[in-house]
Formats: C-alpha cells, sequence, structure tokens
C-alpha cells in the first residue's frame, strides 16, 4: 500500500473543506482533499441550494392561486414535479462542477480522492478509494470536515418502514399526495410551506409544545399561524410512540394531551435532527475526542485534543449553519496563514428560517435575555404598518427588537417577507455598536423595507 505524504489531509468537501484546500494550495502547500460523496458537502447537495431552488418553485405556484388577490384572474397550478427536480438538479450540478473546476482544475497543488477516509494513526488515514484500492494518506495538519446526516429517532416501527429523509424527499418526482413529516424545526417547517404550496396535504407532527421551541412564543405561533392559513396541519405536543406502514398509508400513533391520536398519510419524511459523520472515521486510532453523541471536541482555534488534527463545520457541533462552517475556514485560515489570533467562539449568529415569511433572527431573543438576566428594553412593530408591506401585499408577521441600557441593540427577531435581508441590516447595526437614535433619525429611501428602522424602535418598554 503506497503512503503519501501532504502537508494538509483534508476530509469532507464541505463549506469549510472547499475553501481551505484553495486557501492552503494558493500558500503553496500540497493539499489532498478525500470526499466520500459528492463534492460541494451538504449545502450544495441536499441543503441550502436544492431546499430553495425548490420553494421557487413552490413560490411561483402560491402566486399563481393567489393572483386573484392582485386584481389578476387566479389559476390553480398544474405542477410538474419532475420538472421542478430537474430545475433543482440543473442549478445543483452547475454548483458542484463549480467546486470541481475550483479544486482540480485552477488549483494545481491540489489532490482529490474519491473514497473513505479511516484514521490508522494521528495523522495518518487509510482511504478506500471507489475502486476498490487502498492508499494511505499522511499530512503535518489534518482538517475533518464530514458534516452530518439525518438522525433516526427510536420509535417503534420505524426502521422497518420505507420512511424518506429529507435528501431523498428532494428527489421524489410524483408530489405526494398526502405528507406527513415527523419533527417541526427549521427544516421540516421550510419543507412543509414548500410541499403544501405544490399541492400536497401537509401534517407537522412535534413532540414540543410549539414549533421552533428555541424561539420566542410570538415567533413561534406567528408562523404556526400562516402555515396554518396555508392549510398545513400542524400537531403539537405529539410523543410519536409507533410507527407502521400497509396499502401505501403511514401510520403514526401519538400520545397527546387530549389521549391517543392515529395521524395517516401517503408518504412519510423524518426531519428530526441530524448526527455527526464520525462513527466510521476510526476517531480512537487517531486519539480524536468526541462527546456522547459523536461531536468531535475542539478548542477556540477549532484545534482537536491532538495536535495538528483539525475539525470544522457541522461534525464539531453547535450551530448547523453554512455561514458557520464558512467561518470556520476563516478561522483556521487566519490562524495557520495569516498570523492572526481568531476565534471561533463568542462569534455572531444569524439565521433565517425560509418560509414565507421569512424567520431572521441575530443576537439575543426575550427568553435568551431573560436566562442571562440582561437588563433590555422591547419593541415589536407588525408588519402591517410598513408602508411598503401594504404596496406588496405582504403584511404577515412582525420585528422585535431587543435594546440595552447603553442603547446599543441586543437583538433583533424578523418575521416577515425578506426577513433575513432586514435581520442582516440589524446585524450590521450590532456590528458598528450604533446606537439605536441614529437609526431611528437615518434618512432612508422611500418605500422600502428598510423604512422601518426609522419606527421600530418608537415603542421601546421594559418587558
Amino acid at each position: 500500500m503506497p503512503n503519501t505524504q501532504y502537508d494538509a489531509l483534508i476530509i469532507g468537501s464541505g463549506q469549510a473543506g472547499n475553501p481551505l484546500a484553495t486557501a492552503l494550495a494558493d500558500a503553496g502547500q500540497r493539499v489532498v482533499l478525500v470526499e466520500e460523496n459528492l463534492l460541494g458537502g451538504s449545502c450544495i447537495n441536499y441543503g441550502c441550494t436544492p431546499v430553495k431552488a425548490m420553494l421557487a418553485s413552490a413560490e411561483r405556484a402560491h402566486q399563481l392561486r393567489t393572483a386573484a388577490d392582485y386584481g389578476m384572474q387566479a389559476q390553480e397550478p398544474a405542477v410538474d414535479m419532475a420538472a421542478v427536480v430537474a430545475r433543482k438538479d440543473e442549478i445543483v450540478q452547475a454548483m458542484r462542477n463549480g467546486v470541481r473546476s475550483n479544486l482540480t482544475q485552477e488549483r494545481p497543488g491540489i489532490t482529490v480522492l474519491h473514497g473513505h477516509a479511516t484514521f490508522v494513526g494521528p495523522r495518518t488515514v487509510e482511504v478506500l478509494l471507489a475502486g476498490g484500492k487502498t492508499q494511505q494518506l499522511t499530512a503535518r495538519k489534518v482538517f475533518i470536515n464530514t458534516g452530518t446526516r439525518a438522525a433516526v429517532p427510536d420509535i417503534e416501527g420505524l426502521q422497518e418502514v420505507p420512511f424518506l429523509t429529507t435528501t431523498q424527499l428532494l428527489d421524489l418526482k410524483e408530489l405526494p399526495e398526502h405528507l406527513v413529516i415527523l419533527g417541526g424545526g427549521y427544516i421540516g417547517l421550510e419543507f412543509s410551506q414548500l410541499y403544501r404550496r405544490l399541492g400536497s396535504r401537509v401534517t407537522i407532527v412535534e413532540s414540543h409544545r410549539q414549533l421552533l421551541e428555541r424561539e420566542d412564543d410570538d415567533a413561534c405561533i406567528g408562523l404556526t399561524r400562516v402555515l396554518e392559513a396555508e392549510g398545513v396541519e400542524v400537531v403539537l405536543g405529539a410523543k410519536v410512540r409507533k410507527v407502521s406502514h400497509k396499502e401505501g398509508t403511514y401510520t403514526l400513533t401519538a400520545q397527546t394531551a387530549a389521549g391517543e391520536r392515529r395521524i395517516r398519510g401517503t408518504h412519510l419524511v423524518v426531519a428530526t435532527g441530524r448526527r455527526p459523520n464520525t462513527d466510521t472515521l476510526g476517531l480512537g486510532a487517531a486519539g480524536v475526542q468526541t462527546d456522547e453523541k459523536g461531536y468531535i471536541q475542539v478548542n477556540a482555534r477549532l484545534e482537536t485534543n491532538v495536535r495538528g488534527v483539525y475539525a470544522l463545520g457541522d461534525v464539531h457541533g453547535g450551530p448547523q449553519f453554512t455561514h458557520i462552517s464558512y467561518d470556520d475556514f476563516r478561522v483556521v485560515r487566519d490562524n495557520l496563514l495569516r498570523g492572526k489570533r481568531r476565534s471561533a467562539k463568542q462569534r455572531p449568529l444569524p439565521y433565517c428560517v425560509f418560509t414565507e415569511p421569512q424567520l431572521g433572527r441575530i443576537g439575543l431573543n426575550e427568553d435568551q435575555a431573560k436566562e442571562q438576566g440582561v437588563s433590555y428594553r422591547v419593541a415589536t412593530m407588525p408588519v402591517r404598518t410598513i408602508g411598503r408591506a401594504r404596496e406588496i401585499g405582504r403584511t404577515e408577521g412582525f420585528w422585535k427588537v431587543l435594546i440595552g441600557d447603553d442603547d446599543r441593540l441586543l437583538g433583533a427577531t424578523v418575521l416577515c417577507a425578506e426577513g433575513g435581508e432586514i435581520m442582516s441590516m440589524f446585524q450590521l447595526m450590532m456590528a458598528g455598536r450604533l446606537k439605536y437614535q441614529q437609526i431611528q433619525d437615518m434618512v432612508l429611501a422611500h418605500p422600502c423595507w428598510a423604512e422601518g428602522l426609522n419606527n421600530v424602535f418608537t415603542q421601546l418598554k421594559r418587558p
């Protein structure tokens, strides 16, 4: 078995590993990247890109269905699910090709291998290549970027039925008649609205008392009302005890506050969380430590307990967002290549749920501020008061801001059309440490969504 030595070995072609490979190669290092599945990681292949592409199709269907609200004749869209999936696949393939070109054609210092990597020593791995051969690789530094996969809850009968993961659902070329979604988190909500707007009957089954249990009650209730108004059935506080499948029908037996309930549908997708892809890496041979869930333990520089071995992206736990994975790359790049001391701790955490309206979040919400004992004032503004919202007929939701005793923004929750973009304006306000009075009196173009910044702070009060 040949042993090949490199300066850097990257396991996994995700949103942290790919840019790190190019940065290291540009710095003159010999880099090898090993990918077991598809180049591009979860974001490109079965996360952000495909889901948002299909959400765009669902939005067009919704516009046809609601055209009468804008003075035009409404019609029920004739959805060609195979064409929806084909459009998604074309976008994904183009981005995947871009990753391959960037790694293999534009950077001669990078070697890409397709296969499964297993540690046989602290900085040595054995790669089972796609053709069945094996190759041993040794590097001065190793970077693990293997991501996560769908977690399957321990429910009687679930492993015996042909349920779908969210990845498999994205490739389904026939529209489900009745889609049951097990899990009411961010992923489950986006899929619920997507398939409801395309024409499926949709039921969300969530074990907690509300959707998005980490959000304030007003955000959870507001988004639940939006989904229910579009025809999504939401079953809360439902502890599923058993799943069965017979003659094309799934049956979920759940315990609810009202007693036992049976929920039936033609398709079942499990969206109850993720688990790290670490169990087949042979981390024990490298001495790399994980927590009880299998996530790799790292310090502020993303280095594991083994010197020279790093973990980037979802595989080390914490918030699982593409932009956080990409920032992991920047942390490692700056520490190793630019002589800067940069930490992965205490960084901003912006995120957005891409329902319509979107839910954008930055900084503290009220629950978090109370838990941390942070003094704050709060103001909530209904979206319907914004001129832009009334003009284009997108009046659902609210903006909520938390202001500290120093008159600076502690956090914002934005349930609104273009909520992610608006949230980013609040993030810039926080990054610049601007006081709310500076934004309140700023001249902003009319009639833009941003005008709401002039008004949202007017009703500040103690909770």
